[in-house]
């Protein structure tokens, strides 16, 4: 299920990346996930729940910002997978970004670790 590199000639700021591992859908944004770029998150995110995938491994290691209508697109895809018996993972988050989850008490929601290797070993998430 290689979807490659999702973009558009004027939001190129933020890239996606998809593979399934295992019984996970591994999806790694690169760049700035923001109320530009947000749709580029989204759609895969949807496509891979609308597959099957019940879980979902948010590789964050090349993330580098994430705003208020970023961290939406993570909770949303967090509710419809735990709707379907799943569940969303992070792993390898920035600071930068990490500060956000913290300062809005998003990261008590979702299941974090300091590795993508740490998180697809953790079959609860």
């Amino acid at each position: 299920m290689d979807r490659g590199t999702v973009g558009s000639a004027q939001s190129g700021r933020l890239l996606v990346e998809v593979r399934e591992e295992g019984s996970s859908a591994v999806v790694t944004p690169a760049g700035e996930l923001d109320h530009h770029t947000a749709d580029l998150l989204r759609e895969p995110l949807e496509d891979c729940l609308a597959k099957g995938f019940k879980r979902l491994v948010i590789d964050c290691a090349r993330l580098e910002f994430c705003d208020s209508t970023g961290l939406n697109v993570l909770l949303g895809a967090r509710l419809k997978a735990e709707a379907a018996g799943g569940g969303v993972t992070l792993a390898g988050m920035q600071p930068v970004v990490a500060r956000v989850f913290e300062i809005t008490g998003a990261d008590a929601v979702f299941t974090v670790h300091d590795t993508l290797e740490a998180a697809l070993a953790d079959e609860s998430g």
